[in-house]
């Protein structure tokens, strides 16, 4: 089995993004000197931008690949998660939205992750490891 599950992309995350870099570049945009300024922020945006287009978690075989930009890759074993349950914790994550899942594995190891199909994420999941003990809010 090979499936890829993108990361849903949560605008409690993006929209305060947008308003800080927006206002920064506004500043520099009418300070004078400010092209070392503005070359930062088109290095921050663009990497922000890969970030958020390239977070995904990919199941093959029985391993759970995850995957956020250049910053985190992850590989665990489907047989080593022992839990699944949603969560808002805000922690830094390989997750581009507060609508999470927390993945417990190995018996005390935790991952946040987000994808934007849930329900479907963790009826494949199951699929390879029926064990899992699934926690949904709703």
């Amino acid at each position: 089995m090979y499936k890829k599950y993108p990361s849903r992309i949560g605008r409690e995350i993006v929209y305060p993004l947008v308003i800080i870099l927006g206002t920064l570049t506004a500043i520099m945009i009418f300070s004078k000197n400010s092209w070392p300024g503005l070359i930062m922020m088109a290095i921050t945006t663009f990497f922000l931008v890969h970030t958020f287009r390239n977070t995904f978690y990919i199941i093959k075989d029985k391993t759970l690949i995850i995957h956020c930009g250049i910053l985190y890759h992850s590989e665990i074993p489907i047989d080593s998660i022992s839990k699944i349950s949603e969560t808002r914790n805000p922690l830094s994550s390989p997750a581009a939205s507060l609508d999470r899942l927390d993945i417990l594995y190995n018996k005390k190891t935790h991952v946040l992750i987000s994808p934007l199909h849930k329900k479907e994420f963790i009826r494949d999941i199951l699929g390879l490891n029926p064990a899992i003990e699934i926690i949904l809010n709703s």
